[in-house]
């Protein structure tokens, strides 16, 4: 297949892109500046343009971009850009896709879709939950609209991705080493992960897999808690886990992200991935973590 990236650069598109093409397909890359590669193609989401050209015999979209969710505190401007970041991009990569008539668009989101559900477990067909993060991600997967009369649309809700270069690892490793580490608030909260390694397995996976369409949780098949995880992390390091970080402590640094980033959380689980036979490389977080050090 030949297949367009928006967001290439990132934790993920990074190992996406080498990936794809280890599989043998042929990798283009959307840039935001002055194409410098013979992969990359050019485009201006605020002006709605891309590179004349730039679709011309692509099978796939695929958008991963979106400013970086957890990197401070959510001041009205920082989730505005939260929400143009996503939605804006998405718009335009939908209208193009659908004009061209491209196959396919696989669409990154979140899985903070459903809010915070406690106990419950909850699937692809779970309705949106509260909150800031619940409302952004049912915008970013709106935006995809234009497309979906023409092509097939795929709706990534990703969890955490746990990798050895960055994401939700990057910033708790040093504190573990230190032995400063510990579960955050009640710990009893999950924390919907995945690891880096099953997040583009699957994106391949749902790329040659036409009859998938419409939401996919990205998520390990081990639904796990806030004091769960901290306890395997501690493990894998052999760091011990004795300060809990209080939720009041995390909501002074963090504001209204920490509510919603990190003291709540979706029990969520991959039917769709596992219902159309794909297959975990990481099926526990331990697994995942160990993969990662």
């Amino acid at each position: 297949m030949r297949v367009m990236i928006a967001g290439s650069s990132g934790l993920i598109g990074t190992s996406l892109v080498p990936h794809l093409r280890h599989s043998g397909h042929e990798v283009l890359r959307l840039v935001r500046r002055a194409p410098r590669a013979p992969d990359e193609r050019g485009w201006d989401p605020p002006a709605g343009r891309l590179q004349d050209g730039a679709l011309d015999g692509v099978d796939a979209v695929i958008n991963l971009c979106g400013v970086g969710i957890g990197d401070r505190r959510w001041s009205g401007a920082r989730k505005q850009a939260l929400k143009d970041s996503r939605v804006e991009p998405t718009e335009v990569l939908a209208a193009a896709v659908a004009a061209h008539q491209v196959p396919a668009l696989i669409n990154a989101s979140g899985i903070n879709y459903y809010g915070d559900t406690g106990e419950r477990e909850v699937d692809e067909s779970a309705p949106r939950g509260r909150g800031f993060l619940a409302e952004l991600c049912e915008d970013w997967e709106a935006a995809t609209t234009a497309a979906q009369p023409t092509s097939r649309v795929v709706r990534l809700r990703s969890g955490a991705v746990l990798s050895a270069s960055g994401g939700l690892l990057g910033r708790l490793r040093p504190v573990f080493r230190l032995m400063l580490g510990g579960r955050i608030g009640t710990g009893r909260q999950y924390l919907p992960w995945i690891s880096l390694d099953d997040e583009v397995g699957a994106i391949a996976f749902l790329l040659e897999h036409p009859e998938v369409s419409g939401p996919v949780n990205l998520v390990g098949p081990e639904p796990i808690t806030n004091a769960q995880f901290t306890e395997a992390l501690g493990r894998t390091l052999g760091r011990p886990t004795p300060l809990p970080v209080p939720a009041v402590a995390l909501k002074a640094v963090l504001g209204e992200a920490a509510e919603e980033l990190v003291l709540t959380g979706p029990r969520a689980v991959p039917a769709v991935l596992q219902r159309t036979g794909y297959r975990f490389q990481h099926t526990t977080v331990t697994e995942a973590l160990s993969a990662t050090t």
